[in-house]
């Protein structure tokens, strides 16, 4: 083989591999060269903010509270108790019911009563003819005395007579008092109007009479209208505001202590009332102090005897931040909340709370009026949001969703 025959097919052979490397897939080169371009041209897509619901938080003019715990008591208690001995005759008891003050409740058999009271009339009269007699004799003996016709002794013995007589008269007189009182006892009546406990005593039974405790119980009465409620304020309240404002003197100051009750059974605080006492010593073993409201009771549904949760303004009413409980969140022990910041980024806040008002948390500080929180959502502070503004009243939130979804039914 010849040089140049050799030169020919050397060549040949290198225009075939440079043919097959131009389609590697059945892709020519350049146009892969061209796609490749393109790629790196074309910009890289990021995926869209997540959408979160978004609530302005509300204000509302509150006054500052505290919350304790405590229990309802009536305001007069009354253990009805026999005052004299005898038979109970009849019972009038509406044992769980209503009753009026003077109202009829038990009869203890009065004829023994009644026969004291006879004689106690008896005897009356007996020392009122006496008297009589008495003041005739002093009428004599001083027309007589001038004229000598008796001694003086005679004269002073009729004074002193009727002077006695006159003595027995009120002795007979308290004597009669005394037994139309014991009349009067017989017949056991309320001494409030209240709720009247069951009957202790019935029909039949002999019921002894007596001062304190000796005499028998026959039934228990508690006032409905109004009630106390009992509750112990702890010491850092009282120094901060109790101890400068006592109850004796909201008259004189102008000053109201509100007080606001809610039972176990209930949302919120329904009842209102204020307060009217507060002890004059703080327990130095539980470092609080004993207090007392008062709460009218027209329908009867505050029993003696039940919890109650006690609401205590401690401070006039200010601009009050509250927000859905739900957008708080919990750091190591701290609470917190995310406010859409500017350009929709989430800021972190920690905040601190306080109290359930009408569904919506208390903030006391932390937030500031016209703040947007998010409510819920798996977001993190720095990240980019799409913000869906709903209502932060949870309640208002459903009647809105009813109102769209009744508007999307319309239009379908």
């Amino acid at each position: 083989m010849t040089g140049k025959t050799r030169t020919i097919l050397l060549a040949a052979a290198a225009f075939g591999g440079a043919a097959w490397l131009a389609y590697i897939d059945g892709v020519p080169a350049y146009v892969r060269q061209a796609l490749a371009s393109e790629e790196a041209t074309q910009p890289v897509l990021m995926p869209p903010p997540p959408q979160v619901p978004v609530a302005e938080v509300v204000t509302r003019e509150l006054a500052p509270s505290s919350e304790f715990t405590g229990v309802v008591a009536a305001a007069r208690t009354v253990e009805l108790r026999s005052r004299v001995g005898g038979t109970i005759e009849t019972v009038s008891v509406p044992e769980g019911g209503l009753v009026d003050r003077g109202q009829l409740l038990f009869q203890i058999d009065p004829r023994a009563f009644e026969v004291a009271l006879q004689n106690a009339d008896a005897q009356l009269q007996r020392a009122e003819v006496l008297l009589s007699r008495a003041e005739t004799d002093l009428d004599r003996s001083q027309r007589l005395l001038p004229s000598g016709a008796i001694a003086s002794k005679t004269y002073d013995d009729d004074v002193s007579g009727k002077q006695e007589r006159q003595a027995q008269v009120l002795e007979a007189k308290a004597a009669r008092a005394a037994a139309s009182l014991d009349l009067s006892y017989s017949r056991v009546i309320a001494p409030i109007a209240g709720r009247v406990d069951r009957v202790l005593v019935t029909e039949g039974n002999l019921v002894t009479g007596a001062s304190g405790a000796a005499a028998t119980l026959l039934t228990t009465i508690v006032s409905v209208d109004p009630v106390h409620v009992y509750f112990d304020i702890d010491e850092s309240t009282y120094l901060s505001f109790l101890s400068q404002t006592r109850p004796e003197d909201v008259g004189r100051k102008g000053v109201s202590l509100p007080v606001e009750v809610g039972l176990a059974s209930e949302s919120g605080y329904p009842h209102s009332g204020t307060l009217d006492f507060l002890g004059n010593r703080l327990d130095p073993g539980t470092g609080t102090i004993r207090a007392r409201a008062v709460l009218a009771n027209p329908d009867g549904r505050l029993t003696p005897g039940l919890f109650a949760r006690v609401k205590l303004a401690t401070s006039a009413p200010k601009e009050t931040v509250l927000i859905d409980d739900q957008a708080v969140g919990t750091d190591q022990g701290r609470r917190y909340v995310l406010v859409l910041g500017a350009g929709d980024m989430v800021e972190y806040r920690p905040v601190e709370l306080g109290a359930m008002n009408a569904g919506l948390r208390v903030v006391k500080s932390g937030l500031n009026s016209g703040d947007t929180i998010i409510i819920k959502g798996l977001v993190r502070p720095g990240m980019r949001v799409a913000p869906k503004r709903i209502a932060m009243t949870p309640d208002r939130r459903s009647v809105d969703g009813v109102a769209n979804g009744n508007s999307q039914e319309a239009r379908r």
